[in-house]
């Protein structure tokens, strides 16, 4: 009996131990399981907090970047869009990309079609190209214009048996590669000269190494910002010449006129001596976006950086000596200039004018010469501003 009594009460004790046991691995676990919960919940904050400061470093990074279409390595409009970039640039608020393209001709494609590209270097003749030989609809809207950037004099360089243009009819041209301007506006103006010759398309230093041994090539065409290397640091054999261009009725719709100085090539041109040709201008092009757009804006910000910082590019050591010559008033004919440019151009031009007693007749001088033989877009322009000058008022109580 007293064997049965120790053996219950041992079993007792058992099941006490194992019921302790158990309540102590629930609550090991129920604790495990909280501190788990918690941690996930934090994981989750953390992940949160970080996914939402990303999504406005996105936001942000995005509402203030411009992506500009420049052109290969070694052309002078990647340099120009380095430097406006590095000038206009302003952290979060203003940031230009500039891009490596296959050069200006293909950047009006990428203008229109490449995502991310809201501005282009383009050559001025190269619009009434694609407004008469390409089928892209009112490409002259879509594409506007900010500014006349820099010229890319004509530059064609000869052999001694070369005299003058016509001796080159009918001979071996080297135009450099497909893709660049003097491959792109070489022809076009040979054939606006009714100039017929052999046009070939190899990398310009094998074309001269060969113009220097033989007449494989009667003559080279650069269209790009003087001084240019090749013959500034090369010694080339008495006769080798740049041969003049004559401004033409055909050539002066795209084309203005420009000089080689003796102190741009001093070892091929005499000192006193100039050698009359044309330049190319390049502009700077942006893709009409709607009004209210985002990317719209962007453009209207980028303007303002530009109005206020192009005195750094023209007046600060280290920049190409062409933006000294920039007047952002300028017209390139055959385009339409960007409409908020035109009016931070206008508003420019008033503040400089006394608006006084005779009418605002300065202002409108000035208007006809941001908007020469466009009688309506004169209108249009002097009407705005004279509007956003009574703006205030009307709000007044």
């Amino acid at each position: 009996m007293r064997s049965q009594t120790r053996t219950t009460v041992m079993s007792s004790a058992r099941r006490h131990q194992i019921r302790s046991i158990r309540l102590t691995v629930i609550w090991v676990c129920s604790v495990s399981l909280a501190l788990s919960v918690l941690a996930a919940e934090a994981v989750a904050q953390r992940a949160s907090k970080s996914g939402q400061n990303e999504r406005q470093m996105v936001s942000k990074l995005n509402q203030s970047t411009i992506g500009l279409a420049a052109g290969r390595l070694e052309g002078a409009p990647l340099r120009f869009a380095t430097e406006l970039a590095r000038v206009v640039d302003d952290d979060e608020k203003m940031r230009v990309l500039p891009i490596v393209t296959r050069g200006p001709f293909e950047n009006v494609h990428d203008l229109l079609y490449l995502r991310g590209i809201d501005a282009a270097i383009i050559f001025g003749d190269v619009l009434e190209h694609f407004k008469k030989e390409r089928n892209i609809a009112n490409v002259e809207r879509r594409i506007n214009y900010i500014m006349h950037l820099f010229p890319s004099e004509l530059h064609i360089f000869a052999r001694p048996e070369i005299k003058n243009l016509q001796d080159l009819a009918g001979k071996p041209v080297n135009f450099n590669t497909q893709g660049t301007a003097a491959a792109y506006s070489g022809p076009i103006i040979f054939e606006r000269l009714g100039l017929k010759v052999e046009s070939h398309f190899v990398p310009h230093p094998v074309a001269m190494a060969e113009m220097a041994k033989s007449d494989k090539y009667a003559a080279v065409v650069f269209v790009s910002s003087k001084p240019l290397d090749p013959f500034v640091r090369r010694k080339w054999s008495e006769g080798f010449k740049f041969l003049p261009v004559p401004l033409t009725e055909k050539l002066e719709e795209y084309y203005v006129p420009a000089q080689l100085e003796a102190s741009d090539y001093p070892n091929l041109i005499s000192v006193g001596q100039s050698i009359a040709t044309i330049s190319v201008p390049a502009v700077l092009a942006v893709y009409a976006w709607p009004e209210r757009s985002d990317r719209h804006k962007r453009l209207v910000r980028f303007i303002d950086y530009l109005f206020e910082r192009l005195p750094k590019l023209q007046k600060e050591p280290g920049y190409h000596p062409k933006w000294q010559e920039l007047n952002l008033a300028a017209t390139v004919p055959g385009w339409q200039r960007f409409a908020p440019m035109q009016t931070k151009l206008v508003a420019a031009a008033a503040a400089r004018t006394d608006i006084g007693a005779d009418g605002g007749a300065k202002l409108r001088e000035e208007i006809a010469r941001l908007a020469p033989g466009d009688t309506p877009e004169q209108a249009r322009l002097l009407r705005a501003f004279l509007n956003s000058r009574q703006a205030p008022l009307r709000h007044k109580p």
